[in-house]
């Protein structure tokens, strides 16, 4: 329910009216395809217009969340409170001899194929991670022995405040799953890679190389958040989890996928509870069986359905 109007009529002075969006189902705009309404859903097209809105946000005290392509996240199916800002409409791309500069919003798949045509290498790992840019450096995403700690150069912030700081690579702390970003709750608004030259053929076959092992391992025809839990030191989640029996276990509408244990899939009506609730039902039988804690790596929002 949007309570505060006052906000929403400031709003309209900053978007335009196609740009905003009142009681917006989640389940649209995330992977897992689950989750209820967003208050307030907007689609800011320039830095200026993310800058006013984090400030308005602030101004009335009203909760804000940034969204990419919602592709490591799991909203309640009591939807979320007050105002998400959606970034699909900051996706420009721009080669500038070995850097591409990407904002926030662009997808990885879609930085991926700018970089082929440019003869550029370094980000192929990241072909068919199905997430943006902004989304990828906050949690430093990575696969097949690649992350994007080793392709950024640098990154355009903004601040809880909505002040634009310039980060190097040291100063974003780019670790497991982490960063500065995370720390300080900074907003991504572009991203600097610094990629290297390599024939067009090389790189080609290098991704089609790593878009057959995804395809063959990874339960791609079901809705998913990827990975469900980060990796244990030590461990692969994947095999703790079938070796704890769960493969193929099902609560609702959501199952531990028979082809990879590391996801759990939405079969194709599963509620966000149900996620939940197999999420904690993995969590207890690998603590107890294999006394590991596994941690979710998939990002929790949003507020529980009343009854």
């Amino acid at each position: 329910m949007i309570e505060n109007k006052e906000l929403l009529n400031e709003l309209k002075f900053i978007l335009k009216e196609e740009n905003i969006n009142l009681n917006s189902p989640m389940k649209e705009h995330i992977t897992f395809r689950v989750g209820g309404p967003a208050d307030i859903l907007v689609h800011p097209t320039t830095y200026d217009e993310v800058i006013q809105i984090v400030k308005l946000c602030n101004k009335y005290n009203e909760h804000f969340f940034i969204l990419g392509n919602g592709s490591n996240l799991l909203v309640k199916d009591g939807g979320i409170r007050g105002v998400v800002i959606k970034f699909d409409k900051l996706d420009n791309i721009k080669v500038d001899g070995k850097r591409i500069i990407v904002q926030s919003g662009a997808l990885l798949k879609d930085t991926c194929k700018v970089a082929l045509s440019n003869a550029l290498t370094g980000i192929e790992f990241a072909c068919g991670i199905p997430g943006s840019i902004g989304g990828a450096t906050t949690m430093n995403a990575g696969a097949y022995d690649g992350s994007m700690s080793d392709v950024i150069e640098s990154a355009l912030v903004l601040d809880k405040e909505g002040n634009i700081k310039n980060l190097s690579k040291e100063q974003l702390e780019l670790k497991y799953r982490s960063s500065a970003i995370m720390k300080h709750k900074y907003i991504v608004l572009e991203v600097t890679l610094k990629l290297e030259n390599l024939g067009e053929d090389k790189i080609k076959n290098r991704m089609d190389d790593l878009t057959n092992k995804r395809n063959e391992k990874q339960p791609l025809e079901y809705a998913s958040a990827g990975s469900t839990f980060k990796r244990p030191e030590g461990h692969f989640t994947g095999k703790l989890i079938q070796d704890a029996g769960l493969k193929g276990t099902r609560v609702g509408g959501a199952e531990v996928s028979s082809k990879h244990s590391g996801f759990i899939i939405n079969k194709g009506n599963a509620t966000a509870k149900d996620i939940l609730d197999l999420i904690e039902l993995v969590q207890d039988k690998v603590k107890e069986e294999f006394d590991v804690t596994l941690l979710p790596e998939v990002r929790i929002i949003g507020e529980d359905k009343e009854d």
